[in-house]
Formats: structure tokens, sequence, C-alpha cells
């Protein structure tokens, strides 16, 4: 992996993993388009740590506050007293689904989900789901992040699973399913980002032992560069949305997604790209 390739792999990572339009479907496109080759699922995994800085330091007061409130909760034996706490466990329990469907599907995940046709296939398949779930939430009076119960998180976790397939987008799938729970857009985007931590930083950690050796071969200065750009970018990324959710729907990343589902298949139909 050279540096400009890192740079660009960084940048597609940092600008794409909190917006839901598919960081995993922009990697899987962007190094085949521009010749260099899919970097594998390790490799894209640990750029992730970039990201997963960005959403650590973003959100490090909250992070703080739950720890904080995790342990009181415990000490006290009331784990649902307070906010800090109660939130604490539901990102607990928003993250047991994904830690079980990650181990039974890993083999799946590095191989048969990363064809280009089962990518593009997610890319339109979420963004049709994401266009009901915006007009389900449209009718409704919609609950604030302090309204979220343990049912919500539960299911938000379950809707998080689905973004094992590439193509669907880790935070698409758990905005669509928290507004399909009547959960406003920006405590939606917030919770989401909070049930990403533990996610993306176990599969990160674990991508790095495994393929220790396949990384050595990319160059750990590539690496190192992809994830410090893909953690400028990240907190960008995460700044502009949580801003952009206060006064608007997600229609401009479904219009996206469906956009780049239809020059996909048109890639792959014309042979350009191989699925």
């Amino acid at each position: 992996m050279s540096i400009l390739e890192a740079i660009v792999l960084g940048l597609v990572q940092g600008l794409t993993e909190f917006i839901p339009i598919s960081s995993t479907a922009h990697l899987a496109i962007v190094p085949i388009l521009l010749g260099w080759g899919d970097p594998g699922a390790a490799a894209s995994a640990v750029i992730q740590f970039g990201t997963l800085l960005a959403v650590i330091i973003y959100y490090a007061r909250d992070i703080v506050q739950l720890i904080t409130g995790f342990i009181r909760g415990l000490i006290t034996r009331r784990p649902f007293a307070d906010d800090d706490s109660r939130t604490a466990w539901l990102v607990i329990f928003g993250t047991i689904p994904i830690v079980i469907a990650g181990l039974l599907l890993k083999k799946h995940i590095e191989s048969t989900f990363r064809g280009l046709w089962v990518i593009t296939t997610m890319v339109i398949v979420v963004a049709i789901l994401m266009a009901i779930a915006e007009a389900y939430a449209k009718r409704l009076q919609l609950k604030s992040f302090e309204q979220i119960t343990v049912a919500d998180s539960v299911a938000i976790g379950l809707g998080q699973c689905i973004a094992l397939i590439p193509g669907s987008s880790r935070s698409g799938t758990t905005i669509m399913t928290a507004l399909f729970r009547r959960i406003d857009r920006p405590a939606a985007a917030r919770f989401s980002f909070l049930l990403s931590i533990p996610a993306v930083g176990a599969a990160g950690v674990l991508e790095l032992f495994h393929e220790r050796k396949h990384l050595a071969e990319l160059g750990w200065l590539p690496i190192a560069v992809a994830i410090f750009v893909a953690f400028v970018s990240g907190y960008a990324s995460i700044w502009f949305l949580i801003n952009y959710l206060k006064k608007h729907t997600t229609f401009v990343f479904i219009w996206y997604r469906l956009a780049l589902g239809i020059l996909m298949i048109a890639l792959l139909a014309s042979g350009y790209l191989k699925g």
C-alpha cells in the first residue's frame, strides 16, 4: 500500500463510516476504480481504528460519564437508577447481538459477503428500508435519547447486525431501526455512534491479531497514515451528521445510495467491475 493509497482509503473510511452511505461499499469500490484492487477485510477493519478514535474523542465526556455511571450502578446495585448508568447498560445490550452474529458469520464476512453484487444489493435494499423508516417516522411523535428503552437498544443492536453485510452501512441500519422504534434522528445518531465503539473496536482488535502478517506486508507506515486520515475526516463527519439531522431527514443519503447502486449495477453489467 502506497502513502497515496493510504490517504485515499483513510479519507474514504472517515467520510463514509458515520454517514449512512456505507464505508465498506466505498472501500471496496474506490480502490478497484482506481486500479488498486481490494485492500481486504483486515485492512478495512484496522483503518476503522481512525474512526473509532474519532468517536471516542468526540464523545469523550459522555464515555467518562457512562463508565462512571456503570460502576456506580454496580456498586449501588441499581443499574437503571440514573441516566448514565442506564445508557451504559443500553449500549451493552445493544452490542450483544453483533458480537454473536459477528462470531457466527466471520468466514462469510471475510469472503462471501464481499462480492460486489452483494454489496450493490445491500446499498439499494437498505436505501429502500431507510425510505420506509422515514415515511413511518414522519407520522409519529418521536422519542428523545432519554426515552430509549432496553427493547429499543436490543432492536437497534439487531439492526446493526445487518451491517455485517458490506454495503449496508452500520450507521444507516442503526438509524433506520431507531426510526422504526420511533426514536428521533439526533438521538438515533448519538446512540448509533456510542454503539459503534465496542463493535468497531472489537472488530479492529481481532483483525489486527489474526491478520498481523498480512497487514505487515501492506506496510505499517501506510496503515498508520490511513488511520490518521480516517480519524480527522471521521471526526468532521460525526460533527456534520449530528448537526445535519437536527433539521433534516436522511433522504439525501437515501437518494445518494440509490444513485450509487444504479451506477454499480451499470459498471458490473458492463464488465468494468467484476462481481
